[in-house]
């Protein structure tokens, strides 16, 4: 059975209201029955309800990568909090009895079984799972659409560039905002996103300065958009296949949900990894119009920092499972990686978790870039792509932090070489240095998130995880 640990349910609950309610009914004694299958595979038990009801909530490790959990309470959430609550009592230590498998969690158990032997088989045939079949008469008519909604977007981003941001009234951004509707009409769900960003940088009224600024860069983001997106969806036109590409961000920037067989089929898949989550954040994006949760992490064979993005609208927040910080290392059977360039997005759907080890620091710090002059280099040829993602994130070796006369912190490398530290992201973390000591900010690794400041016109680098021979300090949980 797969190690069960309180980080690990944690990382099951769909929020943290089903954390606290889960340890509550442990807590409470409200489990009047605690149960382990003969060969341990299976965890079952009794829990009392509110009212008279009782509730059997099981968890199945017959496939330890992927348990199953079931309850018989009529709660939507998933895992329920009777679930949780089990799992709590079994990594408390609480006295579980060895018991039959109840008739109808038996019957269930046979049938996934089966399911299972079959995908097997079909693995073991070589028989891969085949994307979607693709309606290339309705993609025809959705790119032209797509199309014609461009050149709709370019007449608009023309006219405010031509009249100018401080001529900009109420009744340019009605228009702008009759506009974000449009491009759900054109099936150009991210340039509505991004179209609204901008109406809401120009509705900024407390630091019109900076908002323009900031403006003017979000209009060459949709003229560079498009620009691209135009020349993409003609030449796939002109393409007999009309195949998707797996090389850049263009699929997602025109709306396209990558599926995870259609990025098998492009090997865009490992298997057998492993990796440690050295930060996570959470944030608001009104521009989304959804909520975002993002994990970044590194992968032990390659050193490779990658992120877990999940998005949860407004509108269905309380119906999704947050995401949340993990701290322990994540083994797994398959990592789905989506077209991009630093810090790509990476998908799985099982995972066993383990202890992170002095060893596992060990390996972290091996993989940081002791070059900031190369790590530099890397990162603005990636802010030079106006579609790229704008605060890369890398994991550097720190000589020490120094701090100058005005308060200013920098990190410095073995040659010397120094880069300022600033608070690029909603939540400031360069405050917290002053707490740690100074055996803590030499000789380290530091994961940080660069940005590139338009007011300033400096790169400045955020502090998010501070890695010694012994601990992961994350600032940013």
């Amino acid at each position: 059975m797969v190690e069960i640990t309180e980080t690990w349910i944690d990382s099951l609950a769909p929020n943290s209201a089903a954390i606290k309610n889960g340890q509550g009914l442990v807590k409470k004694g409200r489990f009047l029955q605690l149960n382990h299958s003969e060969d341990k595979v299976v965890l079952f038990g009794t829990c009392a309800g509110s009212g008279s009801s009782h509730y059997q909530p099981s968890a199945d490790f017959a496939i330890p990568e992927k348990p199953v959990m079931r309850c018989t309470c009529p709660s939507r959430q998933f895992p329920c909090k009777h679930v949780l609550g089990l799992l709590y009592a079994y990594a408390d230590g609480a006295a579980f009895t060895p018991g039959v498998v109840p008739e109808d969690l038996a019957a269930k158990r046979e049938k996934a079984e089966k399911r299972e032997e079959r995908k097997i088989k079909e693995a073991a045939e070589g028989v891969a799972p085949k994307p979607k079949k693709v309606n290339k008469s309705a993609l025809k008519k959705k790119i032209t659409t797509q199309l014609e909604g461009l050149d709709v977007l370019e007449k608009l981003i023309h006219s405010l560039i031509r009249n100018g941001l401080g001529t900009m009234d109420k009744k340019e951004l009605k228009l702008i905002k009759d506009h974000v509707k449009q491009m759900g009409n054109y099936y150009l769900s991210g340039a509505q996103n991004e179209l609204r960003r901008l109406s809401l940088l120009l509705s900024d009224s407390e630091d019109q300065e900076t908002a323009y600024t900031y403006a003017a860069e979000q209009l060459a983001v949709m003229n560079a958009f498009i620009k691209k997106g135009r020349l993409y969806l003609t030449a796939k036109l002109e393409d007999p296949e009309m195949a998707l590409d797996h090389e850049s961000t263009i699929e997602e920037w025109l709306g396209h949900a990558w599926q995870l067989t259609e990025l098998q089929s492009f090997g865009l898949v490992s298997e057998q990894v492993e990796l440690i989550q050295l930060s996570f954040l959470s944030y608001a994006d009104d521009a989304r119009q959804e909520y975002v949760d993002i994990g970044y992490w590194i992968q032990k064979d390659s050193g490779e920092i990658h992120r877990t993005i999940q998005y949860r609208p407004y509108k269905a927040a309380k119906r999704m499972r947050e995401d949340d910080s993990f701290f322990e290392v994540a083994a797994i059977p398959m990592l789905y990686r989506y077209p991009g360039d630093m810090n790509r997005r990476v998908r799985f759907e099982e995972m066993i978790s383990k202890p992170v080890t002095t060893q596992d620091l060990e390996w972290i710090k091996a993989f940081s870039a002791n070059s900031y002059a190369e790590a530099v280099k890397k990162v603005k040829n990636q802010l030079k792509n106006p579609l790229s993602d704008k605060n890369p994130v890398m994991l550097l070796q720190v000589s020490r932090v120094c701090q100058n006369t005005d308060g200013q912190y920098a990190i410095t490398d073995g040659s010397g070489q120094s880069i300022g530290l600033g608070d690029v992201y909603l939540e400031p973390t360069v405050p917290l240095l002053r707490y740690l000591p100074e055996e803590k900010l030499s000789g380290v690794s530091m994961l940080v998130m660069f940005e590139h400041c338009l007011v300033t016109g400096r790169l400045l680098a955020q502090p998010l995880t501070i890695i010694t021979e012994t601990e992961l300090i994350r600032l940013l949980y």
